[in-house]
C-alpha cells in the first residue's frame, strides 16, 4: 500500500522541499527581541528613558516592517499553499506515472503512480522516464523523438512496446505491454532556476488489446463480404470504384492484388448504354435511394456477364451526389425460375440495353413506362428516372412545335395501325440535335390490348442532317461554280478580244491624241474587269495557278506596308512570325491576295478602330489530330491566322460565309465574291480554311497549307536565291510561221493582227478540224501552233495529240481562261506544251510565242 495524503491521495513519493526561510529568520528576530526585553528590565536602572525610548522605536520599525513584508509576500512563513495546491492535488490523483524533472536530470516531482510502473521503492530510486527507457532498445527511437521535441519547446506524444513492461518483477513475465508516453516542457516557479519537463506514461495494453479485438472482426467482416456469394461494390460521386470485393472482381478478371482505389471505374466494367441506366438514378437531398437495374459489365477479356444490380444512391443536404454501393448477383444463376426461362430473360435485357435506337414502352395515355439505357441516354436533358417514375408523357422529349404531329402519330398506333409515318423532330431546349421517332402498336397473341399501348424508338440523326445539308451546300457551290466558271471562260474571251484591240490602237496611236485617254481608259476598265473574272474562277477553282516554292515569313514581311495602309491608321496591324517556318507551295500572288482580301475584311469589321493580328506557325501531325476540325487530315501544316477584335460574326452567318455573292455589307459595298475567292484559292492550292468567331469578341480565319517536304537534290547543290529582274527592253519581232486555232472570231482576229504586226506569217482556223486540214494544206510547214482549249468538233487536247502523231516536234501554245491542269490531265504526261491564261495582251502573245519558239527542247 502507498502512503496517503490527508485528502486520500496517494502522497508522492517526490515532491518540492518547503520553503523555511521566513519562519527561521522571524524565529531569530523574536529571539534576539526577547533577550533585549529581558535585559532592559534587568539594566533599566542603568540605561534611563532616553535608551527605552530609542528601543522602543526601533521596536516598533522591526515590526511594521514584518508586517509589510508578510503582506507583500516578501515573507513567506511556510510554503504558499503546501500539500493542499490543486495542481499537486491533480497530479497526486492521476493513474498515469508522472514524474517532473530538471534540465540537470534531477527530479522535482514524481507520483506513487510513477514509482509503480517503474518498480521503484524509495525517492532515492526514482530517476526520469528519459533515463529509464533509453535502456529499452525497442522505445529509444521514441525517447529520442519526444526529448528533441521538449528542447524544442514542443509537447509530443509516442507509443511504445516493451517485452516484460518498465517492471519486469512487478509483470512477473515477458509478456509484451503497451505504454503511451508523453513529454511537454512547463514553466518552472521562482524557486526553480532551470526549466522543467514534465514526463507521463500510462499503461494503454487493455486498450490496444480492445483495437487488435476490433480490428480482427472488421477483417472478418471484410472476409465475409469479399466471400460472399454476392458481388459488391461502392463508387465515390465520379465513378471511381473505391472498394470491390473479392467475389466480383473474380466475375469480372480483377486481379485484387493490383487494385486501389479509383484505379477502376464503371464505365471500364458497365458495357453499352448502362451508365445511362446508372446515372438516372438520383437521391432526393438528405436522402438515399434503392433501385434495381439489369444489365451487362464488361470482363477483362472482353466478354459481358449479365448481372441484376440492387443499386443504392445518397445524397447530401445541398442535393449534391454521393457514394454510391451496389450488390451485384448473377443472373445467370437463381433459383425462382428454369434455366431457359432466366436465359431468355438475360437475352431480352441485353438486346433492350444495347439496342443502339433509343426504346420506350407507353401506355394508352402515352405515359411512359420503361425505357432502355439508350433513350435515357439520348434524352438526359429532358426526362430522367424521376420523372419516368413520375408518370412523365413522352411528348416532353418532343419540341413543342412537333408536338401535335408527333400525338396524332401516336394516336394512330394506339389504334392499331400498322404503318406510320415516322415523326422529325429536335430536342427541347436544344434545337441543333435532331430526333427521328418510330411508333409502333402492341398487342397480345390473343388480339387483346396488353399494358404497353405501343412501343417508340427513336434515333439520333443530327450527324445525318449536317450530311445532308453539306451535301446539298456542297452541290450548290459545284453548280455555282460550274456557272461562274462557264460565264468567266466566255467573258475571257471578250475580254482578250477588248484588251488586244486596245493594244492595237495604242500602237497607232501618240499619248498626245485627243482620243489616247480614252483608248487607256478602255483598257484599264477591261484589265479591272479580269481581276473580276478572275475572283469567279477562283471560286470555281479553275483559275491558272503557278505554285513556287515559298516561305510565309518573307512573304508577309513584304506584305507589311500594303497591309498597314490598306487597314488604315485607327487599326493596329501586327504579325506574329512562327520560328523555323516549313516551306509551302503556293501562287505567291493568289496569297498575297487571299491575305488582303482577309486584312481588308478584319479592317471592316472594326469601324470604330482594332487590332488585327497576321500570325503563322507550324502545325505537327499529332497537333492537327487534337484540333477536331472538320475533314482536316492529319498532317504537317503551316498554318496562316488572321485575327482581328471586331464586332464577331454571329453563328447563323458563320455557316454562310464561304458561299457565293453572300455579304453582309451594304448594298454596293461588297460584291460576296471576297471570302468564296479565298476560299477557291486555298482549295485549289490544298490546304484548307476555317472560321472561329466569337460576337463582341473578334474572329478568326485559320489556313493549313500542307507542309512541303522537298526531295533532296543528288549533287546537294545550295538553292539559289533568284534576284529580281530588272525589266528591258525585248525585241519581240520574229519571222516564223504560226497557226492560229481560235473558235472566238473576235480574240482569232485580233490575234492574228498583233502576231502579223511582229513580223510572223499567220494562218488561221476555227476548230481543230479545220486546223488539221490547214497543216495538211501546208505540208506540215509550221514552226508553232497557237490553239485554245475549248472549241466545237475537236478541242485543243485532241488537237495536240492528233498533230504529234505526224508532227512529233511540232511546238504547241494552249490559250484558256481555265487552269492549266483543268485540261492537262487530258494529255500524256511526258506531253510538252506552253500555256498562255486568258485574259492577254498583245505583248503577252508575242513574248509567249517568242519564249516558246526560242526554248530548246
Amino acid at each position: 500500500m502507498s502512503r496517503q495524503t490527508d485528502n486520500a491521495y496517494p502522497k508522492p513519493l517526490v515532491m518540492p522541499k518547503r520553503n523555511r526561510s521566513g519562519a527561521l529568520r522571524l524565529l531569530i528576530v523574536g529571539i534576539l527581541l526577547t533577550v533585549a526585553a529581558i535585559a532592559y528590565f534587568v539594566f533599566r536602572d542603568q540605561l534611563g528613558d532616553g535608551f527605552a525610548l530609542v528601543l522602543m522605536g526601533i521596536l516598533s520599525m522591526v515590526g511594521v516592517f514584518y508586517l509589510f513584508g508578510a503582506a507583500t509576500g516578501l515573507i513567506q512563513f511556510s510554503q504558499k499553499n503546501g500539500e493542499q495546491d490543486l495542481a499537486h492535488s491533480f497530479m497526486d490523483s492521476q493513474p498515469e506515472g508522472t514524474v517532473i524533472s530538471d534540465a540537470r536530470g534531477q527530479i522535482v516531482y514524481a507520483n506513487q503512480a510513477y514509482a509503480a510502473m517503474t518498480g521503484v521503492a524509495s525517492a532515492e530510486g526514482v530517476r526520469s522516464l528519459d533515463n529509464v527507457l533509453t535502456a529499452e532498445p525497442a522505445a529509444s527511437d521514441a525517447v529520442y523523438r519526444l526529448t528533441n521535441a521538449v528542447r524544442d519547446g514542443l509537447s509530443a506524444q509516442e507509443e511504445v512496446r516493451l517485452s516484460g513492461g518498465l517492471s519486469r518483477e512487478a509483470h512477473g513475465s515477458l509478456a509484451p505491454v503497451w505504454y503511451r508516453i508523453k513529454a511537454r516542457p512547463i514553466e518552472a516557479g521562482q524557486e526553480f532556476k532551470s526549466p522543467l519537463v514534465a514526463w507521463q506514461i500510462a499503461d494503454i495494453s487493455d486498450e490496444r488489446a480492445e483495437q487488435e479485438r476490433f480490428f480482427q472482426e472488421l477483417q472478418e467482416a471484410i472476409n465475409h463480404l469479399d466471400h460472399a456469394p454476392a458481388g459488391f461494390f461502392s463508387a465515390d460521386p465520379s465513378g471511381r470504384v473505391i472498394y470491390l470485393n473479392a467475389t466480383l472482381a473474380e466475375w469480372l478478371g480483377v486481379d485484387l492484388t493490383q487494385f486501389t482505389p479509383g484505379s477502376l471505374t464503371l464505365n471500364d466494367i458497365v458495357a453499352g448504354s448502362g451508365m445511362a441506366l446508372i446515372k438516372a438514378v438520383k437521391a432526393e437531398p438528405g436522402t438515399s435511394r434503392n433501385t434495381v437495374i439489369d444489365l451487362d459489365l464488361i470482363k477483362r477479356n472482353g466478354q459481358s456477364l449479365a448481372v441484376r444490380f440492387y443499386h443504392r444512391v445518397q445524397a447530401a443536404r445541398d442535393g449534391t451526389r454521393g457514394t454510391s454501393r451496389t450488390i451485384v448477383l448473377d443472373r445467370a444463376e437463381g433459383e425462382d425460375s428454369s434455366m431457359a426461362l432466366r436465359s431468355a430473360e438475360v437475352r431480352f435485357t441485353r438486346f433492350f440495353n444495347s439496342a443502339p435506337m433509343a426504346i420506350a414502352a407507353v401506355d394508352a395515355a402515352g405515359h411512359i413506362l420503361r425505357t432502355n439505357a439508350r433513350f435515357l441516354d439520348i434524352f438526359a436533358p429532358v426526362v430522367d428516372r424521376d420523372a419516368i417514375d413520375g408518370n412523365a408523357k413522352l411528348e416532353i422529349v418532343v419540341h413543342e412545335r412537333d408536338r401535335e404531329t408527333f400525338n396524332r402519330a401516336l394516336a394512330a398506333a394506339f389504334a392499331g395501325q400498322a404503318s406510320i409515318s415516322p415523326v422529325d423532330t429536335v430536342l427541347p431546349g436544344n434545337e441543333e440535335r435532331h430526333i427521328r421517332f418510330y411508333m409502333s402498336p402492341v398487342t397480345d397473341l390473343g388480339g387483346e390490348r396488353a399494358e404497353e399501348a405501343a412501343i417508340i424508338s427513336a434515333v439520333e440523326t443530327t450527324e445525318q442532317k449536317a450530311l445532308e445539308n453539306q451535301m446539298a451546300q456542297s452541290q450548290k457551290m459545284q453548280a455555282v461554280g460550274q456557272l461562274a466558271g462557264g460565264i468567266a471562260h466566255d467573258f475571257n474571251n471578250v475580254l482578250t478580244a477588248i484588251i488586244m484591240s486596245s493594244d492595237l490602237l495604242l500602237t497607232n496611236h501618240r499619248a498626245s491624241d485627243p482620243s489616247f485617254p480614252d483608248i487607256m481608259n478602255i483598257k484599264q476598265n477591261a484589265n479591272r474587269a479580269a481581276s473580276l473574272v478572275r475572283q469567279l474562277l477562283a471560286f470555281s477553282r479553275r483559275q491558272t495557278l503557278r505554285p513556287e516554292v515559298l516561305d510565309l515569313t518573307d512573304v508577309l514581311a513584304d506584305l507589311r506596308m500594303l497591309l498597314a495602309r490598306l487597314v488604315g491608321k485607327d487599326i493596329e496591324l501586327k504579325i506574329d512570325h512562327g520560328r523555323d517556318l516549313w516551306p509551302v507551295k503556293a501562287d505567291l500572288g493568289q496569297f498575297e491576295q487571299v491575305a488582303v482580301n482577309l486584312a481588308v475584311n478584319a479592317r471592316d469589321a472594326m469601324p470604330e478602330g482594332g487590332a488585327i493580328t497576321l500570325r503563322t506557325r507550324n502545325v505537327s501531325t499529332q497537333e492537327a489530330a487534337k484540333l477536331h476540325y472538320r475533314d482536316l487530315p492529319e498532317a504537317d501544316y503551316v498554318v496562316f491566322e488572321v485575327e482581328d477584335t471586331g464586332t464577331g460574326i454571329p453563328a447563323d452567318v458563320l455557316e454562310k460565309i464561304f458561299e457565293p455573292f453572300f455579304t453582309t455589307k451594304e448594298v454596293g459595298k461588297g460584291t460576296g465574291l471576297g471570302l468564296s475567292m479565298v476560299y477557291g484559292i486555298i482549295k485549289q492550292t490544298g490546304g484548307f480554311i476555317y472560321c472561329d468567331s466569337e460576337v463582341g469578341k473578334g474572329t478568326t480565319f485559320k489556313i493549313f497549307l500542307p507542309r512541303l517536304i522537298e526531295e533532296k537534290r543528288a549533287d546537294d547543290a545550295p538553292v539559289v536565291v533568284k534576284e529580281k529582274k530588272v525589266e528591258k527592253a525585248t525585241d519581240l519581232s520574229g519571222s516564223a510561221t504560226v497557226l492560229l486555232v481560235e473558235d472566238e472570231d473576235a480574240v482569232r482576229m485580233g490575234g492574228v493582227r498583233a502576231l502579223q504586226s511582229r513580223g510572223y506569217t499567220v494562218h488561221e482556223a476555227a476548230s481543230g478540224v479545220e486546223a488539221l486540214e490547214v497543216m495538211a494544206e501546208l505540208g506540215g510547214e509550221v514552226d508553232i501552233v497557237v490553239s485554245d482549249v475549248v472549241m466545237p468538233e475537236m478541242d485543243g487536247p485532241t488537237l495536240l495529240r492528233e498533230l504529234r502523231k505526224t508532227y512529233p516536234d511540232i511546238k504547241f501554245i494552249f490559250v484558256s481562261g481555265y487552269a492549266e491542269d483543268a485540261f492537262a490531265r487530258n494529255l500524256p504526261a511526258d506531253a510538252k506544251f506552253g500555256f498562255l491564261p486568258k485574259p492577254f495582251s498583245l505583248k503577252q502573245l508575242a513574248t509567249t510565242v517568242k519564249e516558246m519558239l526560242e526554248k530548246q527542247d
